[in-house]
Order: C-alpha cells, then sequence, then structure tokens
C-alpha cells in the first residue's frame, strides 16, 4: 500500500506554472497516490508560515514553488528545512542560470508572463477570432486564420482550436461533412492556406458520440452512432484531404495539448515554404 503524499504547490502568481510542471512530474510516475493542495498569490513570510502551519506531522508533504522573489524564495526554503520537508523551487535555478547566460539581472516580478503588453492583446485577439470562427461560423473571412482545421464531428476541433488560440493562433474549426461542404475559398486555395485534417478511429468516434448524445439528453441519432456510416464518414474525409493534399493528424490516442503540438509544427513548416 503506498502512502499518500501531500503536494503543496505554492506560487507566487496564478499557478499555471507550477502546476504544469507538477503534470509533467507526475506522469513519469505510475504508483504515485498523492493530494494537491494550491495556493497562489503566496507574496509575503506571513502568507508562507500560514501555509507550514497547516502541514500536519505525520503528512508525506512535498513543497513545490515559484516564487520569483528571492529573500522570499529563501524564507520558505529555510522554514522548510526547519521542519525537515522536502522543498524544492522549479524556476530559480533556471533563472540564475540565465541571468549568467544573458548576462543581465532577471526582474524577479510575480506574473511577468501576465503582463498586458502587446502580445498578450494579440492573444486575446486570437481568442476571440477563434470563437467566433467555432464550429463553422463566419466562413467569409477565413482567409484571416493562421490554421484552419477541418474534421467529421467529435474530433477534437474546438478543445484543439481553444488551446492553440491560447498560444496566440486564430484558427477556424469547420465541420467535415463531405466534400460539397468545403468552403469555396479552401477549394480555391487550398495550397496557399494552412489547412490540417483531424481524424480519428471509427470504435472511438462512436464512444464521443454516444457521449455527447447523452449528454445534451437527446434521442440517439442512429445514423450518427452507425460503425458503417462513421467508417465511411471518415474515410470520405481522408479522401478529400488526400485529393487536396492537406496533411492529417490521426487524434485517437493524442491529448489536445499532443495534437495541437503537432499542429503548429506543420504551421512553422508552411510557413517557411510560404
Amino acid at each position: 500500500m503506498n502512502n499518500k503524499h501531500h503536494i503543496y504547490l505554492i506560487s507566487d502568481s496564478t499557478g499555471e506554472t507550477i502546476d504544469r510542471i507538477f503534470m509533467a512530474l507526475k506522469a513519469q510516475f505510475e504508483n504515485f497516490v498523492y493530494e494537491v493542495h494550491h495556493f497562489s498569490f503566496t507574496r509575503t513570510e506571513n502568507q508562507i508560515l500560514k501555509i507550514l502551519d497547516e502541514l500536519k506531522v505525520n503528512d508525506e508533504a512535498v513543497i513545490l514553488y515559484t516564487i520569483v522573489d528571492n529573500k522570499l524564495s529563501k524564507f520558505l526554503s529555510n522554514e522548510a528545512i526547519k521542519r525537515k520537508i522536502p522543498c524544492f523551487s522549479v524556476l530559480g535555478d533556471l533563472i540564475l542560470k540565465f541571468s549568467k547566460l544573458l548576462n543581465q539581472k532577471a526582474t524577479n516580478l510575480p506574473s511577468g508572463q501576465h503582463v498586458l503588453n502587446e502580445e498578450y492583446y494579440e492573444r486575446v485577439e486570437a481568442i476571440q477570432f477563434t470563437m467566433n470562427h467555432d464550429d463553422g461560423n463566419m466562413i467569409e473571412d477565413i482567409n484571416k486564420s493562421d490554421i484552419i482545421l477541418l474534421g467529421v464531428s467529435r474530433t477534437s476541433k474546438t478543445p484543439t482550436s481553444i488551446y492553440l488560440a491560447n498560444r496566440g493562433y486564430k484558427i477556424s474549426n469547420i465541420p467535415l461533412v463531405n466534400e460539397n461542404s468545403l468552403p469555396e475559398y479552401l477549394k480555391k486555395n487550398y495550397s496557399s492556406t494552412c489547412v490540417i485534417g483531424l481524424t480519428t478511429e471509427p470504435k472511438r468516434l462512436i464512444d464521443l458520440r454516444k457521449n455527447r448524445m447523452s449528454s445534451i439528453k437527446e434521442n440517439e441519432n442512429i445514423e450518427y452512432t452507425n460503425i458503417e456510416k462513421i467508417t465511411e464518414e471518415i474515410e470520405n474525409a481522408k479522401k478529400t484531404f488526400r485529393k487536396y493534399k492537406w496533411p492529417v493528424i490521426d487524434v485517437t490516442r493524442k491529448s489536445v495539448e499532443e495534437t495541437a503540438a503537432s499542429i503548429i509544427k506543420i504551421h512553422e513548416i508552411s510557413k517557411k515554404n510560404a
């Protein structure tokens, strides 16, 4: 029986960075029983002491933190040592090494990645564009898209689009019913536009569609979840992708993040070849 570890994620900002780092870390261990405790916007010694006071002596506690203020970071580290709690800074050494590499002092400002600069507003614009161009909407200006995603229903087009939008890409996603459903713009500019097809295995698609029908409490559409119809639908989509020489990504066993990484790579290659 594995002991449960209590993981304390302490951040001086939103906690998004430390949360993602822990997600990547825990994925490397199969037998890891844990409970996560989040503490964001931790910027004073009193806040740190209150957090540490919550830790029980018999807890298998581990602290991971992202605190850019050197004084506060050292305070947390020293207090953890006093209590014999494993404590790890996930950015401190990296910031120090980059400071030496770049030969400049780090700003050490919390929430530095969330500053309201031009890049931030471009990302907001990308999110708004993507939301407006979800599920085949506003196809009259899809030429403004950085990337256009095509695929039959339930091939992760929307969640992938939203993830990419948060990375600053303007995305249009269009459900592919058949070749005739393609916007004329894509047929005429198929080689000069970054269009990517998403596909999946029929059995996986059946499960997704049945869950979808159940979640919205609608009667099951027989054709929508019929294995033969789905197989035909997917094969027709693949034929369309081949006809226009659009790259295809099989999302069956991919997370949204993995799919997005593949899309970004294709997009970068297409930009170089443009």
